[in-house]
């Protein structure tokens, strides 16, 4: 009698989608963001720094490009058209006269609050096929799933390279 060694359709072990799944929702998360996102400056990025800027105490510009990745040079033309915008305003550092913290304008917070509202949209849509309670488990499996994974990871940046790599400063 002779057995064969084929796995049966039942018994096949399916390959972890993980890889393809994450990479698929990630590209389609970005173009669905940049879209939402089209009328500010820079797109996502310029949204990201922006939400940056407005939830956290106000951060040196330096700061805020090693927190989200980009390379400060980058970060400078990106600021100077927000400021431009009226969305951020730059100040000098009570502390550090040569540093400048970046603060969001009042203005600066109620385009973030359009925005968070745009993005969650685009998420949601993107999410379509879930129920929205399974979106939510969604949301927070793969949050601690991430934290887990890489704990002293800033979320902005992680997101940042992912979307484009080469945004990234190669300086230490």
């Amino acid at each position: 009698m002779t057995t064969s060694s084929a796995p049966t359709a039942s018994a096949e072990v399916d390959p972890s989608p993980l890889g393809w799944s994450l990479a698929a929702l990630l590209r389609e998360w970005s173009a669905r963001v940049a879209a939402a996102c089209a009328d500010v400056p820079h797109g996502g990025r310029g949204y990201e720094v922006l939400a940056a800027v407005a939830r956290d105490a106000p951060p040196t510009q330096a700061a805020l490009a090693a927190r989200l990745g980009i390379d400060r040079t980058v970060m400078t033309y990106l600021l100077d058209e927000l400021v431009g915008c009226g969305l951020v305003e730059r100040r000098a550092d009570p502390a550090d006269r040569r540093a400048r913290r970046i603060v969001a304008t009042d203005h600066g917070r109620a385009v973030l609050t359009d925005l968070d509202g745009r993005v969650r949209t685009a998420e949601d849509a993107l999410l379509a096929g879930l129920a929205p309670a399974d979106r939510d488990v969604l949301r927070h499996l793969l949050e601690r799933a991430a934290t887990s994974a890489a704990p002293g990871d800033d979320r902005c940046a992680v997101v940042a390279r992912a979307v484009d790599p080469r945004a990234v400063d190669p300086a230490p």
